[in-house]
């Protein structure tokens, strides 16, 4: 059964129904969904489905000449090849398709341009002469996003200002991923979500009959299982020097954020080194650097400013358990590993990803207009507060802090400040007037109204505020069951 993707398949019927030629481009990290969606699309429509694989342009185009002329086309009739590009391109035109628009989808596009990369051109030139003004759409499918984004698309690149759609997949939301898993517990939903993120190929991975712990046991743990050696598969794929990547990757799930301090964790001396494999692993979509939510421009360019995060909440599950317990699990012992390594963790690593899930909740409260008001950012607030330090000669220090979530009002004076908790006790009205003092650098005469997200409820005292202030308290059940 195909699950999500209702806004991917949405943007590709509208294409479909628009006139004249369509040239799309969809792309998207590896294993985030884009073959099966395109092939959803495709159902009920006559259509053509090339997938490329990294051969040689002689092979690449032998095997793309007979599958197109299979396609009950003229030149089938005559010859077994064709000759070059332009003529196999060409033959488009001659698709059946009744009334329908003809409908080519190549996948995996960037090993075809890698081939041969004339390839561009060409169809840039078959695009300006007939293609744009037929009743065509072609869908240009990659997973090589910096030589779409970089190469195929840039200024001065062949199918520069052609493509009539661009659309970069992502990993499916909390609300998406958890349809995998309808008979989960909220809190099972929210640990599944904090291992496995929203990447289709993990989720399909899972038995949504066995639970959490047999999941995690059978189908991670257990050597042989597709996750339990898929990050090394993937990083084997798109990079070299992987033993280095290795050594950064663990170092920023294990919570290492800033630059010198991964560089310091991977041994690297030269944090500018570092730096630059950062840069590569944010191109695959692995990592992500992230600023305050009020963070201006300025700094945004610095490099020294901002952190690093894992945005694949598998890699960070699996560089933190798998990778740092490998010889154990080598030799079949998944459950000490998971019994002793795990198990008395799992709770609290889910807490991050909890953050996330709750942004997820945020925004759909904000399509239901159902916050107090709109607000034009939202994310997490990093900043510098003053505490109490008695070995300090003032008494007082200053002492980075985060507010978990933070919406800033479309007129920038009104401000939802938002706190989560995943733990085993309710939220407290102390934990409250922490959140409180955190926001002493902001605006003084901004208007505060405090969301509270909580697993385990909250106490009394928070419980009455909130029946007699703006107070927001947002319990699991509510949060997870909310679509």
């Amino acid at each position: 059964m195909f699950i999500g993707r209702e806004a991917e398949l949405k943007f590709l019927e509208e294409k479909y129904s628009e006139p004249k030629g369509q040239l799309v481009v969809l792309y998207g990290r590896r294993r985030v969904g884009k073959t099966e969606t395109l092939k959803e699309f495709c159902k009920g429509k006559p259509h053509f489905f090339y997938s490329c694989t990294q051969s040689t342009d002689k092979v690449q185009l032998s095997k793309f000449s007979k599958l197109l002329l299979k396609e009950n086309i003229p030149a089938g009739r005559y010859i077994s090849e064709f000759e070059d590009w332009e003529a196999a391109f060409h033959s488009f035109t001659e698709l059946p398709s009744g009334e329908n628009k003809k409908l080519i989808v190549i996948d995996e596009f960037p090993y075809m341009c890698k081939g041969n990369s004339s390839i561009p051109s060409i169809l840039q030139n078959l695009w300006d002469a007939e293609f744009k003004d037929s009743n065509m759409m072609i869908v240009l499918c990659g997973s090589a996003m910096s030589f779409i984004e970089n190469e195929l698309l840039a200024e001065k690149n062949p199918l520069y200002g052609r493509a009539t759609g661009i659309y970069k997949m992502k990993e499916m939301g909390f609300y998406d991923a958890m349809r995998f898993f309808p008979n989960y517990s909220p809190r099972d939903k929210v640990i599944t979500y904090a291992v496995l993120g929203g990447i289709p190929h993990y989720l399909c991975q899972w038995n949504p009959e066995l639970t959490v712990d047999e999941n995690i046991k059978k189908y991670i743990l257990t050597k042989g299982s597709a996750l339990y050696s898929e990050v090394e598969f993937l990083l084997h794929q798109e990079l070299r020097e992987t033993p280095i990547y290795n050594s950064i990757i663990e170092a920023v799930a294990l919570g290492n954020t800033r630059l010198n301090e991964i560089s310091h964790k991977s041994l690297i001396d030269d944090a500018s080194k570092t730096s630059v494999y950062l840069r590569n692993l944010i191109e695959l979509g692995i990592v992500e650097k992230e600023f305050s939510v009020d963070a201006k421009l300025k700094e945004k360019a610095n490099a020294n400013r901002g952190i690093y995060r894992l945005t694949d909440n598998f890699f960070r599950f699996w560089y933190t358990f798998v990778f740092a317990n490998i010889s154990e699990l080598e030799d079949g012992d998944v459950n000490g590993v998971y019994e002793y390594v795990v198990k008395p963790a799992l709770h609290e690593f889910a807490s991050l990803p909890f953050e996330e899930v709750c942004k997820a909740f945020v925004k759909e409260l904000q399509r239901d207009n159902a916050l107090p008001f709109r607000y034009s950012r939202m994310g997490r607030w990093m900043g510098k507060t003053t505490v109490r330090n008695s070995s300090s000669p003032t008494g007082i220090s200053v002492a980075e802090t985060e507010i978990d979530i933070l919406a800033i009002g479309m007129d920038g004076k009104r401000y939802l400040v938002g706190e989560c908790k995943f733990k085993g006790r309710p939220f407290s009205w102390s934990e409250y007037l922490d959140t409180i003092v955190k926001l002493a650098p902001l605006k003084e005469d901004a208007e505060f109204i405090y969301a509270l997200f909580s697993e385990s409820g909250f106490d009394e005292r928070l419980t009455e505020e909130s029946k007699k202030s703006d107070l927001l308290l947002y319990p699991l059940e509510t949060i997870v069951n909310y679509r």
